[in-house]
């Protein structure tokens, strides 16, 4: 997908949602979600929506965020306020945080899931891009989770899920600065845990594997794994992201009070089956490089 593709690209809510938990379970409640203007975090949003929550989204991109907060509020009925972040800045963090609480009086909870993703084999990535990734995903981890607790979670607790990947567990090609990124988060979420428990924290992270209609399913192969791929993992089947959703929903819900400082991997068992084998990785991103070159 080109530049220009990728930034057109209109978020839609679900055309329809089963409530397995009571649809009122987090009423009045006030979600803030950095990345929520796209992707898992946009059907996260939606799914927390749904459960009569509140929704703050941030982002870098003002007018996707626009576009998807209207989408948001359009299809719930719910508040969704946007403010454009860039969360390596932490008074951009800290401006939106205090904004929002002139306006809800709270936030319940947070999802960190703003990040930088591409393929690249290491040879071919330069400084500053392994140094951005690190920034967006690791340093506005911390920053954000740093800005919220110091102006509003210290005296008032709360809920941090931190979404993650499992990339980092046996090491996977062309993936090195993610997955150095998001082991990195879980180390800090493991921190974050332990000393920020006493403070009513609880702090987790969320580890998709491959899931549908996102931005990395859309690179590869228009968004259809090949039925051999799918055939490896054992529930035979790709996730699909109002699953992350529900799994998030969980765990902010008093079913989960005893959950802190833990990985929860919603891949249907995929890292632990799936082929790890760098040569067929290479070819694919050669393949995919390939085939995006001739759209341009």
């Amino acid at each position: 997908m080109s530049g220009q593709q990728a930034y057109s690209y209109v978020e839609k809510c679900l055309d329809s949602y089963k409530h397995v938990f009571n649809p009122d379970i987090l009423r009045d409640k006030v979600v803030f979600i950095t990345g929520g203007g796209s992707g898992i975090c946009f059907t996260i949003t939606e799914v927390f929506l749904r459960h009569q929550c509140d929704a703050v989204i941030v982002g870098r991109n003002v007018e996707r965020l626009r576009k998807s907060a209207d989408t948001l509020i359009k299809a719930t009925g719910r508040r969704c306020l946007y403010y454009q972040v860039d969360v390596r800045k932490p008074q951009d963090i800290l401006n939106a945080i205090d904004e929002t609480l002139k306006v809800y009086g709270r936030i319940d909870f947070l999802i960190n899931g703003a990040a930088g993703n591409f393929l690249c084999p290491l040879e071919s990535m330069s400084y500053n891009a392994f140094k951005t990734v690190m920034e967006i995903d690791t340093l506005g981890t911390f920053n954000t989770s740093k800005a919220m607790y110091e102006r509003y979670f210290k005296n008032n607790g709360g809920v941090i899920i931190n979404i993650t990947a499992t990339l980092h567990y046996r090491g996977q090609a062309l993936q090195a600065h993610v997955g150095s990124a998001k082991a990195a988060i879980e180390t800090l979420t493991r921190h974050m845990a332990l000393e920020w428990g006493p403070d009513r924290i609880r702090v987790m992270c969320v580890a998709p594997g491959p899931i549908a209609d996102t931005e990395g399913m859309r690179r590869l192969a228009g968004g259809v794994l090949p039925e051999a791929l799918t055939q490896r993992i054992p529930i035979q089947r790709i996730g699909e992201r109002v699953e992350i959703g529900n799994v998030c929903l969980f765990l902010v819900t008093s079913m989960a009070e005893l959950l802190t400082g833990t990985v929860v991997v919603a891949d249907g068992g995929s890292w632990l089956a799936s082929s790890n084998d760098f040569a067929k990785r290479s070819e694919l991103f050669t393949s995919m490089s390939n085939h995006s070159k001739s759209k341009l």
